[in-house]
């Protein structure tokens, strides 16, 4: 199989407030809106993009529709502090302090309105009992 392109796609009861939360929050822009389904994109990285689709919509198959649930999303960036404070000052829920962890990042944790887990992260080098466990490539510099 050869993959072209790979996305989640969080299914909500909120299809707008949640494209806004994505758009206002990290820097996400609709692409595509209709009134069961919107595809965002990241305004700072074309391949980064991520989907949010009505749970009850037809598509979806009857025993599957409804709300995510079980769902961590994972952003890399650049200066998690910045984006902390900015979470922070914008008053979204922080359950996970910023910190550094021994496996190589730091990071905190924040969540959508749908409770959607969001783990911001700045990959920093692991410590020496972490960094065994790497690829050597996968390390970070």
């Amino acid at each position: 199989m050869r993959t072209t392109s790979y996305y989640p796609v969080i299914m909500t009861d909120d299809l707008a407030g949640t494209a806004a939360f994505y758009c206002t929050h990290f820097r996400f822009q609709p692409l595509f809106t209709s009134d069961w389904y919107v595809h965002l994109q990241s305004t700072e990285d074309e391949h980064v993009t991520l989907a949010v689709l009505d749970g009850q919509h037809e598509t979806i198959p009857a025993v599957a529709r409804g709300k995510v649930s079980g769902l961590l999303l994972n952003f890399e960036v650049e200066d998690a502090d910045a984006i902390y404070a900015a979470c922070r000052a914008a008053g979204l829920p922080i359950l996970k302090p910023i910190c550094d962890e021994a496996f190589g990042q730091r990071h905190f944790i924040t969540a959508d309105p749908n409770g959607v887990l969001i783990d911001v992260i700045k990959p920093i080098p692991p410590s020496e009992e972490f960094a065994g466990h790497y690829e050597p490539s996968a390390l970070p510099d």
